[in-house]
């Protein structure tokens, strides 16, 4: 038996730490800081390059399309960001919803 669940539907929507980027915070490891979330991205939102110097992070896109460097990342596409190293920008092209891991507290620089 699992020691957490959480289910999507009892977590409200709050908002990101860009315009156009909402989260639903699945789980936030006490000790670590660190966070399991789904991110929605509304259509036409880009993410400016930046850094998560506190945490590592994973991106498993569920939904939409994400385009990066010109390249579009279409759902069961999974990214890495190594703590510290700068990422992005990221431009939904539709709703894009993806389930996010930071393995660390999420600071964006």
């Amino acid at each position: 038996m699992f020691q957490y669940l959480a289910l999507a539907k009892d977590k409200p929507w709050q908002p990101g730490p860009y315009a156009g980027v909402e989260l639903k915070i699945l789980h936030k490891h006490e000790a670590t800081g660190g966070v399991v979330v789904l991110r929605k991205f509304e259509a036409g939102t880009t993410v400016p390059a930046h850094t998560h110097p506190l945490a590592n992070e994973w991106a498993y896109v569920l939904s939409g399309e994400w385009e990066e460097s010109g390249v579009t990342h279409a759902p069961g596409t999974l990214f890495f960001a190594p703590k510290g190293e700068r990422h992005g920008p990221h431009a939904a092209k539709g709703e894009v919803i993806s389930l996010t891991v930071f393995d660390g507290p999420l600071t964006v620089v």
